[in-house]
């Protein structure tokens, strides 16, 4: 009997999580379809003259189980005292390369050249920082909005004010939703919120103040907490990367297979199924048809629908052509010393540094020292991102390399975090749709999900395969249980779309 071929279209954590537990639990022999030369979508590690860049950020945290165990199964815990006592994990107990690390999480936010909790703490140092005037202000607004509150959260603006009060939205999260989306705030869906900070409030805020005096400190499950508001996570030796690279190693063991370097331009239909996807080899630009049985994509929804053979009815093919991405730019920029300290004069602790100042464009940095020292090859030098959010038309997306260096590097001197003279290089990612928008034909995406699931051996995972901004382990969520619908042959494609969406994924409980 010929095995059965499972076309996987990304080499992402959905498409490799798919891939692996189609080889461990079937004999279906999985074929991933990857347009890049890297594994990992945006969670892959790109590396730089020693120097490792995570795209974006990674944090390894899941509130399931299911999750966590399956990423320490291929990088344990390095043991050290502190974690060593953990009851959730076992560590590894040989010090190697392939490991995770504990990592503490501190983010804040700078915003009139000072820093700010993140989140928003009510601290004398805040209100300090704030001054009185504004903390009453903010204080009034909040309550307001308690007694008062939006009833009909029509948008993203709505969301955040019933949650925050109105003053201390303008104040933190107006400016930089709308760096990071391109979009006034009133014109992005509410469903974005409800994606990313869920129960995040000012109330779930304090009461996790109180909550973490009476804590383990030891506990990285740290399962009722939101997740804005987790204290450790996870994070591989050498970056996220380092997860899908041992991944993909063991898929190849395995039996599947990975072709790089190739994208998708034609797929083909017969009724109700996929039969068939035509694969460009995009440094030759020969071309490869692929039959399968199965068909599981992470590819962007859009390039999907366009890649369709047959007739596509006018009304989809529009809402598909007016689905919105931003797309990402990222510069790693290696330095001599940052300006910026702690108020004891040490070296900087955060992860992340959300930039809410509106005279500049960068949205946010990543002190990579700080994520892992093995980011680093020397360990005297500073290694940061800055994170830019834009269009692929705009003017910034466009400029030469040298050119956005000089632009950043102006910028970070501007706000006061190093000096220009103390950058010693620097280097340019461009990552292409990396943020599924709530806004543009988005409010007519059921219709899209209805078309496509019409196709019953296509399988849409992942961030973009859903147009849906998950997290990394919910799009492996979404990829274990399309792999278990194949099993128990089940029909309905809600379970896989309800991940992220019911109660127990929620980053709220």
């Amino acid at each position: 009997m010929k095995q059965k071929i499972a076309i996987i279209i990304g080499a992402g954590p959905a498409g490799l999580t798919a891939a692996y537990e189609l080889l461990i639990k079937t004999d279906i022999k999985p074929i991933i379809i990857e347009k890049s030369k890297y594994v990992g979508g945006i969670s892959k590690t790109i590396k730089y003259k020693g120097n490792r860049i995570d795209i974006g950020g990674h944090r390894f945290f899941s509130k399931s189980d299911k999750i966590m165990e399956w990423w320490l199964k291929f990088l344990p815990i390095q043991e050290n005292k502190k974690n060593s006592n953990n009851h959730f994990f076992k560590p590894a107990y040989k010090a190697n390369n392939k490991v995770m690390l504990v990592r503490k999480r501190k983010s804040r936010i700078y915003f009139n050249r000072t820093f700010f909790d993140y989140p928003v703490s009510l601290s004398l140092q805040t209100i300090k920082d704030l001054g009185l005037i504004k903390t009453f202000a903010i204080g009034l607004s909040y309550i307001k909005q308690t007694l008062f509150p939006i009833k009909n959260e029509k948008n993203l603006e709505d969301f955040f004010i019933n949650r925050f009060g109105k003053q201390l939205y303008l104040t933190f999260f107006k400016s930089y939703t709308e760096k990071v989306w391109g979009y006034p705030c009133n014109e992005i869906s509410a469903e974005w919120g409800a994606q990313r900070i869920k129960g995040l409030s000012i109330t779930k805020t304090v009461s996790h103040v109180i909550k973490k005096i009476f804590k383990n400190k030891n506990d990285i499950s740290q399962k009722n907490t939101e997740t804005t508001l987790i204290e450790q996570f996870l994070y591989p030796k050498y970056g996220p990367g380092q997860m899908w690279e041992v991944v993909s190693e063991k898929i190849k063991e395995l039996g599947g297979s990975i072709l790089f370097e190739h994208e998708i331009n034609k797929i083909y239909s017969r009724e109700n199924k996929i039969t068939q996807i035509t694969a460009k080899n995009l440094k030759t630009n020969s071309e490869q048809d692929l039959e399968g049985y199965y068909f599981i994509s992470s590819m962007p929804v859009q390039d999907l629908i366009n890649s369709l053979q047959q007739p596509i009815p006018k009304q989809i093919k529009d809402m598909s052509d007016g689905l919105v991405y931003r797309d990402f730019l990222t510069l790693g920029l290696l330095v001599n010393k940052l300006k910026i300290k702690e108020k004891d004069g040490s070296f900087i602790k955060d992860n992340w540094i959300y930039i809410q100042e509106p005279d500049v464009k960068v949205g946010r940095l990543q002190i990579f020292n700080n994520w892992s020292p093995y980011m680093v090859q020397d360990q005297t030098k500073i290694w940061i991102g800055l994170e830019y959010f834009c269009f692929k038309n705009d003017e910034l997306w466009n400029k030469k390399d040298k050119e956005l260096i000089e632009f950043a590097s102006s910028e970070l001197e501007k706000i006061g975090i190093i000096n220009k003279y103390d950058v010693i290089d620097a280097t340019v990612i461009r990552e292409e749709k990396t943020y599924p928008a709530y806004f543009g034909t988005y409010d007519k995406f059921d219709q899209i999900k209805n078309y496509l699931n019409q196709f019953t051996n296509l399988f849409l995972i992942g961030r973009n395969g859903m147009h849906k901004y998950n997290n990394q382990d919910h799009s492996m969520l979404s990829a274990m249980t399309a792999v278990e619908n194949i099993i128990n042959n089940i029909e309905t494609k809600e379970n896989i779309w309800a991940v992220n969406a019911e109660r127990e994924y929620h980053e709220g409980k």
